[in-house]
């Protein structure tokens, strides 16, 4: 018999029913170090007073109304995000998947105004993850996103990971678009050198492409810039946010230029929920920290130590890990053991990770991480790390 919820994870045998901090408290009363973040969601942490003040003024006041009116916590937030960066204007979701969507469909809308009606080809990159709408998956492409659910949207062009000359011959009269994830999450931790994103950047330019970037899982302050973009940089011409920027309360937006959102006009794009009362007044609290140069420069700070503490462990245990990459508090540990192995037996020694392709064990804890908490982090994958030796001893 089918479960109540519908089977599409394979979950842990976790429950956890409360959370404090960088803590998450299991229902047997056991505390764990969340090195995961809710896959790079919680940046403030669990239960951040300043976020629960926001979402419970809020919500004492009012929830919802729609986008038939006006929300001045949404003009709040994307006054905020327009300030901070390149964008000119902001349109709100309540997740990445739908980010996807409407960056897909604001770039091609783009060019049909233009006239180019041909301009719809969207150049994509293998690893990649744009959430699993159908949209999504067809511009993934891999077998793993897109078996079963065919036939897959057309107008996407796949291309290897990092290949700057595939990307200059892949430019035709038909493209519209380049969309990339500066640091590809789900694809193993992968950042693109800032040298190709520059050079990326150049293509678009030369032959007038829209560059789309994918920041849902490594924007809002996760490398120690709010966006990942801005170490190379260069700025996109539209922008794909989600996760931190809720820090934990569900919310997506797409940023783009003035020009690259000329398209999207009354009733060419729509949310029911996107854009909330309750959604943007946690974003405003999210931005008002995260948006600082103290916040960011600490965020700078803790990632040097925490990539130092665990470039020791790889060092220390040679028949588990390989070696250590990303960015900020984006960082993930190549193991030659299982990745899975190294996941549960953190599970056993009280740590949360998760999992990535290329046998990675993603590191994605909130910006709010101390000193003290990374070295404990370190501790308990040291544990970890032992007990894998222990079992490839037997």
């Amino acid at each position: 018999m089918i479960p109540s919820v519908l089977p599409t994870y394979t979950r842990a045998p976790l429950t956890f029913v409360k959370g404090e901090g960088s803590w998450l408290i299991e229902a047997d009363g056991r505390r764990m170090l969340d090195m995961g973040g809710g896959i790079a969601v919680n940046v403030l942490g669990h239960a951040n007073p300043a976020l629960v003040d926001a979402l419970t003024n809020q919500a004492q006041n009012l929830w919802h109304t729609s986008n038939l009116y006006h929300i001045p916590q949404q003009q709040a937030l994307a006054d905020k995000l327009v300030d901070a960066t390149f964008a000119d204007t902001v349109f709100f979701t309540n997740s990445g998947t739908e980010a996807c969507e409407l960056a897909v469909k604001m770039a091609r809308k783009y060019w049909f105004d233009k006239g180019d009606v041909q301009r719809t080809d969207i150049i994509t990159f293998d690893g990649s993850f744009h959430g699993r709408s159908a949209a999504g998956i067809s511009a993934a492409g891999s077998e793993k996103m897109t078996k079963g659910f065919g036939p897959v949207l057309g107008g996407f062009v796949h291309l290897a990971w990092d290949d700057l000359d595939a990307i200059t011959d892949a430019i035709t009269d038909t493209t519209a678009a380049i969309l990339l994830e500066p640091i590809q999450g789900e694809g193993g931790i992968r950042p693109l050198p800032d040298a190709n994103l520059k050079a990326i950047r150049d293509l678009c330019d030369e032959h007038e492409v829209l560059l789309i970037l994918d920041e849902i899982q490594c924007g809002v302050g996760r490398t120690g810039k709010l966006f990942a973009h801005e170490w190379a940089g260069i700025t996109p011409d539209i922008m794909m946010v989600a996760k931190g920027i809720g820090g934990g309360f569900p919310l997506g937006a797409v940023l783009a230029t003035e020009s690259a959102a000329s398209g999207m006009t009354a009733g060419t794009h729509g949310s029911t929920y996107g854009g909330n009362p309750l959604g943007c007044a946690v974003g405003c609290a999210v931005m008002d920290v995260v948006a600082t140069p103290e916040f960011l420069a600490e965020v700078n700070r803790k990632a040097g130590l925490l990539r130092q503490k665990l470039e020791g462990l790889v060092a220390s245990h040679p028949d588990v890990f390989e070696a250590v990459r990303g960015s900020g508090l984006m960082l993930g540990l190549k193991c030659k053991a299982l990745n899975m192995d190294v996941v549960n037996a953190g599970y056993d020694a009280l740590v949360v990770t998760v999992p990535a392709a290329d046998n990675i064990v993603r590191l994605l804890p909130p910006l709010t991480l101390s000193d003290d908490e990374i070295t404990e982090a370190i501790n308990r994958l040291d544990t970890a790390a032992s007990q894998i030796e222990a079992t490839l001893a037997l």
